[in-house]
């Protein structure tokens, strides 16, 4: 494992954790923009942290944010049918209770 840094020199190990990286990308942000940042400013950072990532480094951050991507698009799926079920339920006590 190895260590890059952030425009702002802020170490970040190479361990495929994903979530780390956007972490320390936002605290540097933050600090740096007093939370007023732009897309352009993400953008950059997050292009010169992939500049210093090997081949294998950047195919375990894209597999992570893949698994990660994927995890948000089930919960808001099953959020989405839990929702329908309890809408569909309150319906049927509606009809239920004339």
């Amino acid at each position: 494992m190895r260590t890059i840094t952030t425009s702002a020199g802020t170490p970040v190990e190479t361990d495929g954790d994903v979530l780390a990286v956007i972490e320390t990308i936002s605290r540097d942000l933050a600090r740096r923009a007093d939370l007023d940042y732009s897309f352009e400013e993400v953008d950059r950072e997050f292009e010169h942290l992939v500049s210093q990532l090997t081949v294998e480094e950047l195919r375990a951050y894209l597999k992570e944010s893949l698994f990660m991507s994927f995890n948000r698009f089930e919960n808001e799926r099953l959020m989405g049918l839990v929702e329908k079920a309890q809408k569909a339920r309150k319906a049927e006590d509606t009809t239920n209770q004339e």
